[in-house]
């Protein structure tokens, strides 16, 4: 049997490959094609629809052809492509009446460019690290639902982010693979000569040539960079090769080619964007070259500076001053030589855009730069908008806190990309379907009593039984690899599927505090070997490969994993992804967060867990300072008055540990009627009806408009 011939489907599926390309598919219709089509090879190629294609043969797809059932459902998600793509009753230019058409602009050729360092749109695209990408990817596809003309803008990274084995002594090994670009929802941009989209980016005294690729996800178009080009020197086709790879050169090379050459490759396809959205201070490059362009066409410097700064946004995600970006001016002076030639005498008032002293004598802060240089300027949550305002006092000397121009839109997360399809059946049945278009609407939520318990338990079961599924498959994995015992223990495979099962999944760094619960390890020896009452922890999460100590973290975690003391109820699932995510923030009882505060921005996890059920157990900082109802979950506070980290630690641990004997571990395991545990069940109604609306990306992209995005449309 071979593979078919993508240019010859069956006249009947014709329009396969492009719903595979497409990658709305992941919170459409569609998704259920692919499910229907072939479910093993949809598990085999977690979830990639386009190698799934390249991998099905002729006869196999024939017989889907003939399918009625599987006919159905690919109609619906066609018609609902097209529906997306040009609507049906539309405005009369063609273009859909969306949420964004009716209340903000019907123009079709201003757009709202938004960039960052890492999208994270699906897995089969591993272009991104963590929390950034993920919202990026989410922002996006809110974007696409409500209507808003958006083009996202960052980097292919042909070598991706790296694949994390951890060693049978708990070290974390990173594996870097170059991506098939053949079996990736991926393809080259084209200029409107239907030529590639190469553009040339000044970088030293040099010119490096960049590819532009293109990623659709429904109304949205995202432009991904890639200097991976055989006419560049091998050096310069490795910039663009890994994310957050090399050290500070090496990053400060990526930053000007994503800021000038996305300028450049937006100018070159024809698009004019009317807001410029920069996520991060990675992006803050993007402001040199909109003044470069001013200035080239004749305009003054305060008035091009005005021009800019009356269009561009800016999010701020870090809360620690040593994770703001900053270069020394010699090494800027160094790989901006080729800008200065247009810049003239304006080449010193763009160097002072971003000058900042971050207690290291003065750099070239790229968020100073972003700063200095935007009309709008947001925090991720309400408490990092204090603490952002605080820490960047010196940019306003003049203004008292209140006044310094930082707001704060609390992040969210992308409703119909988070919540399970079993959650999602269960609305269906008993909000209505529309509760897919009104999820940002709190008085929605108020029906979930109407939800019986039985089925709200069922549907918590079913996705806690995928969880545990999933997790002895990895772990048979790894013991196949190598026969290393060690992994499959570690790795889940004596996990109990009747426990309590608390989840802890985000990056390994100190100021997470990922081993906090060990804190006093015979206390939780008691806990988790409870005859009646067990208790199991999940871990999962990448250190940065520069992060030693975020490594010996994560060995620690895995250490424990293989302690006899934990009798198997402690695990770690290694090479953490969006894949990897879904199973656990929908799949765990209880999504534990411990960061030390205020070194959250935002978060998001614990939103996506929270809105399948999964409730809240957190310090009380980023969004869940915002978040916690009091009856939605759980708040660690030691109520520590100190500034020495060991007695805070200790304060917090043993908070936790109260919290775990006295409340959580009593209501999951306090049982009613038919064995149902009603206490558990009126948390978890409580933990979606709240989170769910607030912390949705609906409800933050509709804050961007309001605040930002309408005022530079208007203008």
């Amino acid at each position: 049997m071979t593979p078919p011939d993508l240019a010859a489907l069956p006249h009947r599926l014709s329009r396969l490959h492009e719903l595979a390309m497409d990658l709305s598919w992941t919170w459409s219709p569609a998704r259920e094609v692919f499910r229907r089509l072939d479910y093993r090879l949809w598990q085999q190629t977690r979830h990639n629809p386009v190698l799934m294609l390249r991998l099905m043969d002729s006869e196999a797809l024939a017989r889907a052809a003939n399918d009625a059932d599987l006919l159905a459902v690919y109609d619906r998600a066609v018609s609902g492509l097209d529906v997306m793509r040009t609507g049906n009753g539309h405005m009369g230019n063609g273009q859909p009446r969306t949420w964004w058409h009716s209340v903000v602009s019907a123009s079709t050729t201003d757009v709202v460019a938004y960039f960052s360092a890492e999208f994270a749109v699906h897995q089969s695209l591993p272009i991104y690290a963590g929390g950034l990408g993920v919202l990026a990817g989410d922002h996006c596809k809110e974007a696409s639902d409500l209507g808003i003309p958006l083009i996202g803008v960052g980097f292919m990274y042909p070598q991706g982010y790296f694949r994390q084995r951890v060693s049978p002594e708990g070290w974390q090994q990173e594996q870097y693979e170059r991506i098939d670009w053949a079996n990736a929802p991926v393809q080259r941009a084209q200029t409107r000569d239907r030529k590639p989209c190469i553009v040339q980016v000044p970088l030293g005294t040099r010119t490096v040539l960049v590819q532009v690729w293109e990623v659709r996800l429904g109304r949205v178009r995202l432009l991904l960079l890639d200097t991976d080009l055989e006419q560049n020197q091998p050096w310069d086709r490795e910039l663009s090769a890994r994310l957050y790879g090399g050290g500070q050169d090496t990053r400060l090379q990526q930053e000007i080619v994503l800021g000038l050459g996305g300028v450049l490759a937006l100018r070159a396809l024809g698009l004019t964007p009317a807001v410029w959205h920069l996520n991060e201070g990675h992006a803050a490059f993007v402001i040199l070259q909109r003044l470069r362009d001013l200035l080239a066409a004749g305009t003054p410097w305060e008035d091009a500076l005005v021009d800019v700064r009356r269009s561009t946004v800016f999010t701020t995600h870090t809360p620690v001053p040593a994770g703001h970006d900053a270069f020394p001016f010699s090494l800027v002076e160094q790989h901006l030589a080729g800008c200065w030639g247009s810049m003239g005498e304006e080449r010193d008032h763009f160097l002072a855009l971003g000058t900042y002293d971050n207690g290291a004598g003065p750099q070239f802060n790229m968020t100073a730069l972003a700063m200095r240089s935007a009309g709008a300027i947001n925090a991720v949550s309400q408490l990092h908008g204090d603490v952002t305002r605080e820490m960047f006092a010196p940019l306003w000397p003049d203004l008292a806190v209140g006044d310094r121009p930082v707001g704060a839109i609390t992040n969210g997360v992308h409703v119909p990309t988070w919540v399970a399809g079993g959650m999602a059946r269960l609305f269906d049945r008993h909000l209505g379907a529309q509760w897919r278009d009104r999820y940002d609407e709190p008085e929605l939520w108020l029906r979930l009593h109407e939800i019986p318990d039985d089925e709200l338990w069922a549907a918590r079961q079913a996705l806690r039984n995928s969880l545990f599924q999933f997790v002895r498959e990895r772990a048979r994995e790894r013991f196949a690899e190598d026969g290393g015992v060690s992994r499959a223990v570690a790795g889940g495979a004596m996990l109990d599927p009747e426990a309590l099962t608390i989840g802890f999944a985000r990056r390994f760094t100190g100021y997470k505090r990922p081993d906090l619960i060990f804190r006093d390890v015979e206390r939780l020896a008691r806990l988790v070997n409870d005859a009646r009452r067990p208790v199991q922890f999940v871990f999962a999460g990448k250190a940065h490969p520069a992060d030693e100590a975020g490594k010996h973290h994560l060995q620690q975690i895995f250490r424990h994993a293989l302690d006899s003391r934990f009798g198997g109820r402690i695990a770690f699932v290694d090479d953490y992804d969006l894949h990897v995510a879904h199973l656990l923030v929908q799949g765990c009882d209880v999504w534990l967060n411990n960061p030390r505060k205020p070194l959250e921005a935002s978060g998001t996890s614990g939103m996506k867990a929270a809105m399948n059920g999964v409730p809240h157990l957190s310090i009380g900082d980023g969004w869940w300072a915002e978040g916690y109802a009091g009856d939605n979950g759980w708040l660690i506070d030691g109520r520590a008055e100190t500034t020495d980290q060991g007695v805070v630690d200790d304060a917090d641990a043993a908070a936790l540990y109260d919290l775990l004997e006295q409340s959580v571990i009593p209501a999951f395991y306090t049982r009613g009627p038919k064995n149902l545990p009603t206490r558990w069940l009126a948390i978890v109604r409580r933990s979606i009806a709240t989170v769910t609306p607030r912390f949705s990306t609906r409800r933050m992209l509709k804050d961007y408009i309001e605040r930002a995005y309408a005022p530079a449309f208007k203008r």
